[in-house]
């Protein structure tokens, strides 16, 4: 069995093709793996880690803003679509795959295009509720199209009804207790803040979070983990220095946060983006969250990621637009003392969660490789 996967450009799409190939190497210790992805993206550092044979093709998107910078840009997308789909073909007919599975960005869109003309069996799964531009294309023809979220599917051109499956979870996260973590972390029965945006570090959510530090310091009332990312974690510790803050020990500040599995579990309230990956984590773990989508990235799909949780009452919304620490300060103190609002907003999170994605996936990938 050679199942070839073929996504990339950032980790959300990276990651669930990575989760899948590992499960299914799980069930098929001899099966064949292989990925094609861009040379110069998160992929080309990811796959080769997990020892899969990776494969390259460069490819680009459209820019749709017409500037004389973007004209130039579009001209070498163009060229580069006519010679990706080339060497995709090229690939496929090399290694001759069984199944293509695609989970996105631009590199999956020649990929599985030119599968579908070799008559290759061709998956699509699509990780958020606003699907990509990819996903778009390529619905129509695929033999399968996966879900994480219901909601995707409206905005679809379908000839077959889509398979909801969730997006992967990471078994870590699923094994640990609300118990086991705050144990593992010496906490006792006080609620817990998590708050994080991204591994790079987002400038508005550190600044506003450092705000709702700064509020709750010294009251010992909680405890709070910060994950700055790579970017932020200098431009927080100095607004305290500078504000001549000491931190009380309740408050964790990092720049990575390393064991998310066990600081998700102990939390009573999470503060974060809205990528489709991280929804899928805190409804596998029933965290009430307080969701500030990313207005920077394609199609505003954060957004609408985000709409899924708050329209159950799993999450309340603070566009970036709108985000100041008083804003923040003022939402945090609203849901963090009150048990029956947290209780709820967990209970609905968990509602929503597919926790055996990877089971569901496979089982499309292994009934398009027997033809059952």
């Amino acid at each position: 069995m050679h199942i070839l996967f073929a996504g990339g450009g950032t980790a959300g799409h990276i990651n669930p093709a990575l989760a899948i190939a590992g499960y299914i190497r799980e069930k098929h210790p001899d099966a064949h793996i292989s990925y094609i992805g861009t040379p110069d993206k998160l992929e080309a550092k990811l796959v080769p880690e997990k020892g899969y044979n990776f494969r390259t093709i460069s490819v680009a998107g459209f820019q749709r803003k017409i500037t004389l910078k973007n004209v130039g840009k579009n001209i070498s997308a163009a060229c580069k679509a006519v010679t990706s789909s080339l060497n995709a073909r090229r690939i496929l007919k090399e290694i001759q795959p069984d199944v293509v599975v695609g989970t996105g960005g631009y590199v999956s869109g020649p990929v599985l295009r030119e599968a579908v003309k070799l008559g290759i069996k061709t998956v699509i799964h699509e990780q958020n509720a606003f699907p990509g531009v990819t996903t778009k294309m390529l619905a129509p023809s695929v033999d399968a199209v996966l879900l994480a979220m219901p909601e995707a599917e409206k905005y679809l051109k379908l000839n077959k009804k889509p398979i909801i499956t969730g997006n992967p979870i990471r078994k870590e996260l699923l094994n640990m207790t609300y118990e086991d973590a705050r144990n593992k972390l010496g906490f006792d029965s006080r609620p817990m803040i998590l708050s994080f945006g991204g591994s790079l570090g987002a400038r508005h959510i550190n600044e506003a979070v450092s705000g709702l530090i700064e509020w709750h310091n010294g009251s010992e009332r909680f405890y709070h983990i910060h994950g700055t990312g790579k970017s932020g974690y200098d431009s927080v510790i100095n607004y305290f220095k500078e504000k001549n803050i000491t931190l009380s020990d309740k408050i964790d500040i990092r720049e990575y946060i390393k064991n998310m599995d066990v600081c998700m579990a102990a939390a009573d309230l999470v503060i974060c983006r809205a990528g489709a990956i991280t929804l899928s984590e805190l409804s596998a773990c029933g965290k009430p969250a307080v969701l500030i989508p990313s207005p920077y990235v394609a199609e505003n799909h954060q957004y609408h990621n985000a709409m899924t949780l708050k329209n159950i009452g799993a999450a309340e919304i603070i566009e970036e637009k709108d985000l100041t620490p008083q804003k923040l300060i003022d939402v945090v103190s609203k849901l963090i003392d009150n048990k029956g609002k947290l209780s709820s907003m967990s209970a609905a999170a968990k509602s929503n969660a597919i926790t055996d994605a990877n089971e569901r996936i496979y089982e499309v990938i292994m009934q398009l490789y027997t033809g059952a």
